[in-house]
């Protein structure tokens, strides 16, 4: 079952729209324990090394890039719950996008779409779909077939 402490979410840059503000403490109200540690806005190597200064030995690094798997939410949910206890750090890229060592060195590499979407949107996009596949694993019905 998705255990929202064991997940964390990296993310360049400061969300500046209040819609999108809105709707990602609407989702981390239902996804207790899920944290989100912002990365100040720089360029890609430099965000790189604070990522690397601030990932767990123990966090599997799941980087969300265009070039990425990509999943049903049914097929996500699965994914998550294949990885069992295992602690997961996703990590979400600013205008730039991520760096090729960020890239590298990612566990997995997860695209939400083949639309490319802005950071914000991106983020309330990941942690929406974590929620989602929370549901899916308790066989709740926000999710329907």
């Amino acid at each position: 079952m998705l255990i929202p402490s064991r997940y964390r979410i990296f993310a360049v840059g400061k969300i500046h729209k209040d819609w999108v503000r809105h709707g990602l403490s609407f989702y981390l109200k239902r996804l207790p324990g899920l944290t989100i540690t912002e990365i100040r806005d720089s360029r890609p190597k430099q965000e790189a090394k604070a990522l690397k200064a601030s990932l767990r030995s123990d966090e599997q690094l799941i980087a969300l890039t265009e070039e990425g798997e990509q999943l049903s939410s049914i097929a996500f949910a699965e994914r998550l719950q294949d990885l069992g206890s295992q602690r997961l750090a996703f990590v979400i890229g600013g205008p730039d996008g991520l760096s090729p060592e960020t890239k590298a060195s990612a566990h997995w590499r997860l695209s939400l779409s083949f639309l490319t979407f802005p950071h914000e949107i991106a983020r309330l996009l990941l942690v929406e779909q974590l929620y989602r596949a929370h549901t899916i694993m308790q066989g709740g019905p926000y999710h329907r077939n």
